[in-house]
C-alpha cells in the first residue's frame, strides 16, 4: 500500500454523533489497518452541528491524518452514496505517496487586492505556481467574496484546476463548519493546493440541454443581451420557442430556460456538453427586444439557449461522463494505459439529487456507471466550483467533480 495511491471512503447514517463516529472511522480503519492517510475529508449534516468540534478532533486523535479538509454540508455524499434531509457523516481518507499537500485558509480581510501581483498569492496559498499545484477549495457563502478569491487564484495559477463548493448547512453566518487539518473554522475559505504525483481531473455537469442552435452576439452592454445574429435577442428567443418541441416550450415557459456562453474564444468545433457556461436570465425589456443575463457578455461570442429538468440534467451528465471516459481513461493507439482514477470527489447541488430526480444516488450511480467502482464522496453544495474553459466559476444546479489519479509514467 505504501507505494500506491489508495483511496477509502465510509458513511455513517446513524443518529447519534458518537455512533456515527464510531461506525465511519471503525469502516476506514478496517480497510487502511495502522496505515497513517495523508488526507481525511470530511462532510458533515447539520443534525451534528452541535458536535462539529468533537468531529474533527476525534477524526485527528484516531485516525491521525497528515491533513484533514472539509465542511458542513445540507446533503452528504459518501461511499458512493447520497444522503440528503437525514443525519449523515462522510469520511473519506487517501494515502497519496509522492504528492505534497499545502493547506490554506482565507478570510475575506486577507484576499489580497486585485491590483497585487502573482507573488502575492503565492505567498499567502504557500505554494509557488512552478509546483504545478491543484486546489480544492471549500468556502462559507455568508462571510467571504468567492468569486473574488477565484479570480486571484486563476490568476496567480493559470494552469491549476480548482474545484470544491460552498458551505450549505446554514442559515445565516457563523452556523457553516470549515474543516482544516487539526481547526474548526467558522468563516472565509478553506483549502488545499496538491501537487507532485497527482492529477485532479475535473468535470462540470450543468444540468441543460441545447435548443436551437449556435448564436454570436452581436450587441451587448455588460450584461444587457440586445442582439444575436443582428436580431434582437428576445425576439430569436421566441423564435426558438415556436419552433421547440411542447416538452421543450413548457420548460421555457416555466422559467427553465438558460443561456449558455462559450468560454473559449478559440473554439472552433460544435460545441459539446461541458463546453458552456450556463447562466440565467435575470430580466428583459421588451420595449428594446432584449434580455439581462447573470453573466458578462461580449461582442462576437458564441452563445446557445438550453433548458433543463430531470431528463436533460441526467442526459447531461451520463455525456459528460462519457467524454471523460472516452477521452482520458482509453489508451489511443500506440500509447500506454492512462492511470485508472483512485478515488473522487463530487460537489453537487442542492437543488439536484432528489429533489431533481425523485430518488437518490442518481449522479453517483451514473458516475459508478460509467468509470466503475471508485471510492466517491462529497456533499449537496449551495454553490459549486469548477471550471469552464481555462476561467473558475461558482455554479448552480451542476455536479462538479474531481478524479484523482497518479501522473502517467
Amino acid at each position: 500500500m505504501s507505494g500506491m495511491m489508495k483511496w477509502h471512503s465510509a458513511l455513517s447514517q446513524e443518529k447519534s454523533t458518537e455512533d456515527a463516529l464510531a461506525e465511519s472511522i471503525g469502516q476506514i480503519k478496517a480497510r487502511i489497518g495502522n496505515t497513517t492517510p495523508d488526507l481525511a475529508v470530511l462532510f458533515v449534516s447539520p443534525h451534528h452541528r452541535q458536535s462539529y468540534n468533537l468531529i474533527s478532533s476525534a477524526v485527528v486523535r484516531q485516525l491521525g491524518p497528515r491533513h484533514m479538509l472539509g465542511c458542513s454540508g445540507g446533503g452528504v455524499i459518501g461511499a458512493a452514496h447520497e444522503v440528503e434531509g437525514a443525519p449523515a457523516l462522510s469520511l473519506t481518507v487517501a494515502t497519496l505517496p509522492g504528492v505534497e499537500i499545502k493547506s490554506f485558509r482565507f478570510d475575506d480581510a486577507g484576499i489580497p487586492n486585485p491590483d497585487s501581483g502573482p507573488r502575492v498569492w503565492e505567498e499567502a496559498v504557500g505554494v509557488k505556481a512552478s509546483a504545478e499545484p491543484q486546489f480544492i477549495v471549500l468556502a462559507d457563502p455568508f462571510s467571504i467574496r468567492v468569486d473574488a478569491l477565484l479570480t486571484g487564484l486563476d490568476f496567480a495559477y493559470p494552469m491549476a484546476a480548482k474545484v470544491g463548493g460552498l458551505a450549505s448547512a446554514a442559515s445565516g453566518p457563523g452556523q457553516n463548519a470549515l474543516f482544516l487539518d487539526h481547526h474548526l473554522h467558522r468563516d472565509g475559505a478553506v483549502g488545499l493546493a496538491l501537487s507532485g504525483d497527482i492529477r485532479m481531473d475535473t468535470l462540470v455537469a450543468q444540468g441543460c440541454r441545447p435548443i436551437g442552435k449556435p448564436l454570436t452576439i452581436t450587441r451587448c452592454n455588460k450584461q444587457v443581451l440586445f442582439e444575436l445574429d443582428k436580431r434582437p435577442a428576445l425576439e430569436m428567443l421566441t423564435e426558438i420557442f415556436h419552433q421547440s418541441s411542447e416538452r421543450d416550450q413548457h420548460l421555457i415557459r416555466n422559467g427553465n430556460s438558460f443561456l449558455g456562453l462559450i468560454m473559449d474564444p478559440f473554439k472552433q468545433d460544435e460545441p459539446k456538453a461541458g463546453d458552456f457556461l450556463i447562466r440565467n436570465p435575470i430580466g428583459m425589456d421588451t420595449e428594446r427586444g432584449a434580455l439581462v443575463i447573470g453573466a458578462m457578455l461580449r461582442e462576437g461570442q458564441t452563445v446557445q439557449f438550453h433548458v433543463r429538468d430531470a431528463e436533460a440534467a441526467g442526459e447531461d451528465l451520463a455525456s459528460v461522463l462519457r467524454r471523460y471516459s472516452t477521452e482520458h481513461l482509453n489508451a489511443s493507439k500506440g500509447e500506454a494505459v492512462p492511470a485508472p482514477p483512485s478515488g473522487a470527489l463530487l460537489f453537487s447541488c442542492l437543488g439536484r439529487g432528489k429533489h431533481l430526480y425523485g430518488r437518490a444516488d442518481h449522479d453517483t450511480g451514473a458516475f459508478e456507471a460509467e468509470l466503475g467502482n471508485v471510492p466517491l464522496a462529497g456533499f449537496f453544495c449551495n454553490g459549486e466550483i469548477g471550471p469552464v474553459a481555462s476561467t473558475t466559476h461558482i455554479h448552480g444546479f451542476t455536479s462538479c467533480f474531481a478524479i484523482f489519479r497518479p501522473k502517467a509514467e
